[in-house]
């Protein structure tokens, strides 16, 4: 009887415990999803709403004006969303195809000069050269000024996730099947591509994701290297600018004519923030069940014992 009181003690407080741990992580959700609710509720809310009651989760009137004004009178925007995802898809495939391949060369044993690199971006992580120095580099050394190459090559080389790839590396892939596919006459880039990244898919997945987000938040790239070309400014620049000055609509508007300048003084500034916004988060959003299975899988790796 003893033991079966006790084995229903500990069931009993197990299952409040689990009970308490979901009610704490459900009100963390909450706080995280309910800002964003906002956001999508004031970009539908009209401006004469927000100007009479403020921002509010019951707004007076819903409106789309929000949206057909930032489509149809900001040219602009679409501009800008086509330039962040290009920056995005490119530099998350370059980063991540220079990530794996240095963080390979770092995990092998057998290579000569592995200290050094290692010690190389993991300096990096601590001590850096300013701000000055890079935008000297990287503009005048470099010529990365108004051009696409400004906002992708910057972001390339992140040490952390070179280092968090290699210890994914050295975990996940034995090396003893690196050296039967050695003996098996496969080359060094045969063996990463045919065997190791098949292997560490979860991992990459990973470091892709998080270079995704990278690039698509980054705005200071643009901030530094973008002065006169602005076709090629990304969505967060734009949001950045509009937020600093809301007389940029006015010099949008510009080229359209007076009646359009006349017009663009009662533009939604305040929706169109929050409209903003949401174009800036669904996006990435969208693609986390993407990645969502393998990184799981990565969560798991050495859980479970083959």
């Amino acid at each position: 009887m003893s033991r079966k009181n006790k084995s229903r003690r500990l069931t009993s407080v197990s299952a409040g415990a689990e009970l308490v741990l979901h009610v704490i992580l459900g009100l963390f959700a909450l706080c995280c999803v309910i800002p964003f609710v906002f956001v999508v509720i004031i970009s539908f809310s009209s401006e004469e709403s927000i100007r009479t009651i403020g921002y509010s989760f019951i707004p007076q009137e819903w409106s789309l004006e929000t949206y057909r004004y930032a489509f149809e009178k900001l040219p602009q925007i679409w501009r800008s969303f086509f330039n962040s995802i290009f920056i995005t898809v490119v530099g998350t495939l370059l980063s991540t195809a220079m990530c794996v391949m240095y963080s390979y060369a770092l995990y092998r044993p057998d290579f000569k000069f592995r200290n050094f690199f290692t010690f190389f971006s993991f300096f990096t992580m601590i001590f850096s050269g300013g701000l000055v120095p890079t935008y000297i580099i990287s503009k005048q050394l470099l010529g990365l000024s108004e051009n696409y190459a400004a906002l992708i090559v910057p972001l390339l080389v992140s040490p952390f996730n070179i280092i968090v790839m290699r210890t994914f590396f050295k975990s996940s892939v034995p090396m003893e099947l690196i050296e039967a596919a050695t003996v098996d006459g496969s080359g060094e880039y045969s063996t990463l591509l045919r065997i190791v990244v098949p292997i560490s898919k979860p991992g990459i997945a990973t470091i892709a994701l998080l270079n995704a987000l990278a690039y698509w938040n980054d705005w200071f790239q643009a901030l530094l290297y973008l002065r006169q070309n602005k076709a090629l400014q990304p969505l967060q620049a734009l949001l950045m600018e509009l937020q600093k000055n809301v007389e940029y609509l006015n010099r949008m508007a510009g080229q359209l004519g007076t009646a359009a300048i006349m017009e663009s003084t009662k533009a939604p500034t305040q929706t169109l923030r929050m409209a903003l916004v949401v174009m800036l988060v669904v996006p990435i959003a969208c693609a986390y069940p993407f990645f969502q299975r393998y990184i799981v899988a990565g969560l798991t790796i050495g859980s479970v014992k083959g």
